[in-house]
Order: C-alpha cells, then sequence, then structure tokens
C-alpha cells in the first residue's frame, strides 16, 4: 500500500497537534524537544504542523520526552489506569546524549505505560569515567536515590557526594548537574515532579 495512501488514515489522529499541545503544557520551546529527542527544531516543526508524518521510533523517543506512551496519540480517549507494572524485561534503555556525543548515563523509564503523570521515574546508570552531565534546570522537585556506587550532586555551585543508600531531594529549578564517582558503576533510582 502506498505511503500516500495511508496519509489520510494517520492525519486523523492529530499527533502533530498532540505533541504541539504536550509541548505547550511542558513550556518547551522546539528547540528544547529538540535537544532531548536529537532531533532538529526544523524537523519537529514539521512533525507539529502536519507536514511530515513521525515514524514509530521518531514518536517513541518524543513520548519519552513527555512521559506518555504511544497511546497518546492514537487512542480517542484518554483511559488513567491506577496503577501500572513496568517489567525489567519491557523496559527501554536510552542514552541522555543524542548527538553523537559518549553518553553521561542511561536511562531507563520507570512509568512509561501510565499517560498524564504527575512525576517521571528513572532509573539511571552512570559508567566510570564519564563527563559530568550538562548544568540545566526543569521545573519542580528532583529526588535521586543511589541503589549502588556513588554520585555527585552538583545544584548551584554545591557539591554533594552520594553514596550507596543515600539519597537527595532538591528544587530542580536550580541549576544541577550530576557525575558517576569512583571506579563503580553508580545506579540510581532519579523520580521528577512535573
Amino acid at each position: 500500500m502506498p505511503a500516500e495512501s495511508l496519509a489520510p488514515g494517520l492525519e486523523s489522529y492529530q499527533i502533530g497537534p498532540r505533541i504541539h499541545a504536550l509541548r505547550k503544557s511542558k513550556n518547551l520551546s522546539l528547540v528544547k524537544l529538540g535537544e532531548h529527542t536529537g532531533m532538529s527544531a526544523g524537523l519537529l516543526s514539521k512533525i507539529e504542523r502536519g507536514r511530515l508524518i513521525p515514524t514509530l521510533p521518531t514518536l517513541l523517543r518524543i513520548a519519552m520526552v513527555f512521559g506518555v506512551g504511544l497511546d497518546n496519540f492514537f487512542s480517542k480517549e484518554d483511559p488513567r489506569p491506577t496503577a501500572a507494572v513496568v517489567r525489567r524485561k519491557d523496559r527501554l534503555r536510552l542514552p541522555n546524549r543524542t548527538d553523537g556525543g559518549e553518553p553521561t548515563y542511561f536511562f531507563e523509564s520507570l512509568d512509561f505505560p501510565v499517560t498524564d503523570r504527575k512525576m517521571d521515574a528513572y532509573f539511571a546508570t552512570f559508567k566510570p569515567g564519564a563527563q559530568p552531565t550538562e548544568r540545566h534546570t526543569h521545573p519542580g522537585a528532583e529526588v535521586i536515590y543511589v541503589v549502588s556506587g556513588a554520585l555527585d550532586v552538583t545544584i548551584e555551585d554545591e557539591d554533594k557526594t552520594l553514596h550507596q543508600g543515600d539519597s537527595i531531594y532538591f528544587d530542580s529549578s536550580n541549576p544541577h548537574s550530576y557525575r558517576q564517582s569512583g571506579k563503580q558503576t553508580c545506579c540510581a533510582v532519579v523520580v521528577v515532579t512535573n
């Protein structure tokens, strides 16, 4: 079946406008969304305006940035489950960088099936020798719990080292970054409020 004959059926889902509404609800610019997805602002603009229909892998990357499932773009209703189990085997492991540079860490969403979440939870793996993340800010708050290894967290200009079993809460509107500490891989659970 030619792609042209599929276009009208896919257009009825209004994928572009749904992405646009999600982006606006999070106060993200096209450039910022591009940084999170590894796509250009121009490509994202074409998708939002309906001039380009994204592939499923592209749509999945966009969905993960917003903490929604693919069903968010294809369902007419928005049923909200009271609970969602994410099996370890079903988690998708992604690098924090998509610009071709060496990743600082890898993350797995712990709650991706739930749409319209009030928080986002991730399992993050920081490898020894990786560069610190770039300083960044976002609305809300963040909690990090170190499962194994050690993690240096810099908030504004203050460094805090967390070891296995330690946790930290902070206002994520303050500039912050992370860096693995020591010789052992650091694994941590990161929870961010929306």
